[in-house]
């Protein structure tokens, strides 16, 4: 009886390692497509940036009214779209910075299949276009997965990147799953590492950190653990009764300004 209980089990622990191995990206990237409409872009006051769509590589917002300090570049979450970040657009604007919201291959109308390599590599090349178009500063800002494009982005010692924010961020992506599926190994079966800590310590500038304290998704303590482990000039901020996709977008919210003002010091 205990044989036959001991079989089956393992069968079914070798099966849902073998469906996790083949579908763990459709579950990473579950790809937002679509794109705005002219009138919603206008109202947002936003363009497509390089080319129009479906050549894009995002959105970028209408010239700051007083001097432009430098361009912020926007990395957003695995369930959001490029334009649904507006509000970054929104705030950080009115602090003197252009920004561009960067969409994913995979994602919008983009082609591609999103991956780590594939994402870090698209997100290279903005870098890269970006200071041959507007030069430096060069920020970049990202969220949940985007953290972690924006990490191993930063990891690049060639790239001019001045600091990086980084929003409800994990301390190496086998981490958090592996603490989200505890009974099967997943962190020996990830294709996409994204290891926050190896790859900011590698960058070395300032790091603006930014975890919610009810986040479910990615658990507080994994940003505490990225903080608390890089060596990097870093600060932390900690977004009380939010959690991970309902902390505080407003542009009238004082945090987007203490973050700017702690980049540019």
């Amino acid at each position: 009886m205990f044989k036959n209980f001991l079989l089956v089990f393992l069968g079914l622990y070798a099966f849902l390692s073998l469906v996790l191995l083949i579908a763990q990206r459709k579950l990473i990237y579950p790809v937002r497509k679509g794109l705005p409409s002219d009138s919603d872009l206008s109202a947002k006051q936003l363009s497509y940036w390089q080319q129009a769509a479906p050549e894009y590589r995002g959105f970028i917002s209408q010239e700051p009214d007083q001097p432009v300090k430098g361009t912020i570049i926007v990395f957003h979450g695995n369930g959001d779209r490029a334009d649904w970040g507006q509000y970054y657009a929104a705030a950080l604007n009115s602090q003197g910075y252009r920004v561009l919201l960067a969409e994913y291959p995979g994602y919008g109308e983009r082609v591609g299949q999103p991956s780590e390599k594939v994402l870090v590599q698209d997100a290279t090349e903005i870098v890269t276009a970006i200071h041959k178009e507007f030069g430096e500063p060069i920020y970049l800002w990202g969220t949940s997965i985007g953290s972690g494009v924006v990490a191993s982005t930063a990891s690049d010692p060639q790239l001019p990147i001045a600091g990086v924010v980084l929003i409800t961020p994990w301390d190496s992506f086998g981490n958090l799953v592996q603490g989200k599926y505890p009974l099967l190994p997943v962190r020996s079966l990830l294709l996409d590492k994204y290891q926050n800590i190896e790859n900011l310590n590698s960058f070395g500038g300032k790091v603006a950190i930014l975890v919610a304290n009810h986040d479910r998704v990615v658990p507080t303590k994994f940003g505490l653990n990225l903080y608390e482990a890089i060596a990097n000039p870093k600060k932390l901020w900690v977004f009380e009764d939010s959690g991970h996709s309902n902390w505080p977008i407003s542009p009238d919210q004082s945090w987007w300004r203490e973050v700017v003002e702690f980049l540019e010091e």
